[in-house]
């Protein structure tokens, strides 16, 4: 019962924040190629019903940043990487490769925080 109630109020969440996310961040196509390249290096393991997986992935939308998403609740093999990789399962996770080193950032407002100061800026 509990997981049906978790399901419908993050079902209720997901639609509103749909309805309200407002509008994405506009770049030049060459600047839009060039993160969409920066992104390759990126990824979010997420639940879809999260709150704090659809705030994260609300920023996402508005900051124009099309990322590969892993569902970790639906997909075994998504979720036993973000274990042993990640050392756990707690979502959101933005999963940043830089060369042979790879990090797990996890909390949502850090996750914000980081694209926000990667990704915001206006040229």
């Amino acid at each position: 019962m509990l997981k049906f109630i978790r399901i419908l109020l993050g079902s209720i969440i997901a639609f509103i924040s749909l309805l309200t996310r407002g509008g994405q961040l506009k770049r030049s196509d060459d600047e839009q190629d060039k993160i969409e390249r920066e992104l390759n290096n990126l990824s979010i393991y997420q639940f879809q019903f999260c709150p704090f997986c659809i705030k994260t992935r609300r920023n996402l939308y508005k900051l124009n940043l099309p990322i590969k998403y892993f569902d970790a609740m639906n997909d075994s093999h998504a979720r036993q990487e973000l274990l042993e990789q990640g050392g756990k399962v707690k979502v959101p996770c933005l999963r940043i490769s830089n060369d042979d080193k790879i990090t797990w950032l996890y909390e949502s407002t850090e996750i914000i925080n980081y694209l926000n100061k990667r990704f915001a800026k206006v040229a």
